[in-house]
């Protein structure tokens, strides 16, 4: 490592939360298109026909091979392993040694050896760590998102096909029927005349593929989906759009990464990792105590996952806290009189509320805002935008379990206070919004039918 260590930042600052409230880090870089004509009717493309998500640029692969690969995975993962062959992909969630979240990425099973771990760095790097100083015979080549990478192309492109007539489109490509594939399992096209792998899921919790292959394939594969959407009234989908899918599908992007304290493990880690691999905090949480931050697979979603099967890294805390986990995942819906009115305040006296960017109003990686009941704290809103499928403005958020039924009436704390010095953050006032709990995910199909068809 060349850049100076996570450990030599803090030392420097002193408190982990003033380094990561004030680093000029952005939310995320999407280097795609924003618009390919706007996020409103790209959005309405997967509940209605069919979107195109380029997911080639945006997210960094971790590609290890060997015959240690999947005992290094199995020692981080809180997932079990067993059954898990090649064409199957899962979310793969590590925790550190108390139980609180690393990270999560998906996992692909390639080859019999053969793993690709695809998603935002913060797992990618602790996966990296561990393989450094672990005695595994695993090699590891890591391809980085297109923001960052300076020496070419990505290795493999990716395209999302998802919406009520993704699985026509993709039959007319290939000119064959669809194979019958299971949720999180892959299947094998053509397409151009090109070999294609394809993982049956999507990103908005609506049917479709993420279809893979060599770069150099991309275009001509690219060519001939546009081609066969023609007929299906497929619609390109650019990076503003693809940023709020999550929202429907409820997945929580980007949980901060439980790293620092005293354990021993986290300060080697520390030390090993580069400062700029940290993302910002925003929102309105100001407690000083980085540990107030942070998560559990248990806050957002991830009980399924978590399996007791396998010794891994947080094992004995996790099996603790599986007793009676306080914290459950919801959507929030926020109301629309007060959205309505934080975002009027930019036309009066000011300062206002703070900016609400449409459609992604999250503005820094690690989005950390207050949910009050009764003027008390009772759980964190975390990403946040507004869905057009639903014209609603909602975020995920993980609740106290006695304030998480459907239906409960809590108020999100939008805006920080003080304001940091991220340069993304403005000046503005602290505003307090509405929000009603719903059901997670928020979409019906994503919630009842998604993993079924």
């Amino acid at each position: 490592m060349t850049s100076e260590s996570l450990a030599a930042a803090l030392a420097r600052v002193g408190n982990p939360v003033e380094l990561l409230r004030n680093t000029a880090a952005r939310a995320h870089t999407f280097p795609v298109a924003p618009e390919f004509s706007n996020w409103r009717s790209e959005q309405r493309a997967w509940a209605e026909s069919c979107a195109l998500l380029d997911q080639s640029h945006h997210m960094t692969d971790l590609f290890l091979e060997g015959p240690d690969a999947l005992r290094l995975l199995s020692d981080l993962a809180v997932n079990t392993f067993a059954n898990f062959g090649v064409n199957r992909a899962k979310q793969f969630v590590a925790v550190n040694p108390s139980g609180q979240l690393i990270g999560d990425a998906i996992l692909f099973h390639l080859e019999e050896e053969l793993f690709d771990l695809v998603g935002h760095p913060m797992v990618i790097d602790w996966v990296l760590f561990h393989l450094e100083r672990g005695d595994y015979e695993v090699t590891a080549e890591r391809d980085d998102n297109s923001a960052v990478r300076t020496d070419g192309p990505p290795r493999f492109y990716r395209y999302e096909l998802q919406g009520p007539t993704a699985a026509a489109v993709l039959e007319q490509a290939t000119g064959a029927a669809l194979p019958d594939t299971k949720f999180f399992h892959m299947a094998d096209f053509t397409i151009a005349g090109h070999a294609v792998r394809g993982l049956r899921h999507g990103m908005a919790g609506q049917p479709g593929f993420e279809l893979f292959g060599p770069w150099a394939d991309g275009e001509a594969v690219l060519a001939a989906l546009l081609e066969a959407g023609e007929d299906h009234a497929l619609v390109r989908a650019g990076a503003k759009a693809y940023s709020t899918a999550n929202l429907e599908s409820g997945w929580v992007p980007a949980p901060i990464p439980a790293i620092f304290g005293d354990d021993p493990l986290l300060q080697a880690y520390r030390e090993w990792l580069p400062a700029s691999a940290v993302g910002a905090i925003g929102g309105s949480v100001d407690s000083d105590d980085i540990a107030d931050y942070y998560l559990t697979p248990y806050d957002i979603g991830y009980d399924r996952n978590v399996k007791f099967d396998h010794e891994f890294v947080g094992r004995a805390a996790l099996e603790e806290l599986a007793t009676n986990p306080p914290r459950t995942k919801v959507t929030l819906v926020w109301d629309n009189d007060d959205v309505t009115a934080a975002i009027g305040s930019l036309l009066g006296k000011g300062p206002g509320a703070k900016y609400l960017d449409l459609p992604k109003i999250r503005y820094a990686l690690h989005q950390e805002d207050k949910v009050l009941r009764d003027g008390k704290q009772v759980g964190i809103s975390l990403d946040c935008g507004y869905i057009a499928n639903e014209r609603a403005m909602v975020s995920l958020a993980t609740l106290d379990k006695e304030h998480a039924e459907p239906g409960t009436e809590v108020t999100v704390v939008w805006g920080e206070e003080p304001n940091s010095a991220k340069p993304q953050v403005e000046e503005h006032t602290t505003w307090t919004i509405r929000a009603t709990v719903a059901p997670v995910p928020f979409v019906r199909f994503a919630r009842n039918d998604y993993r079924s068809t």
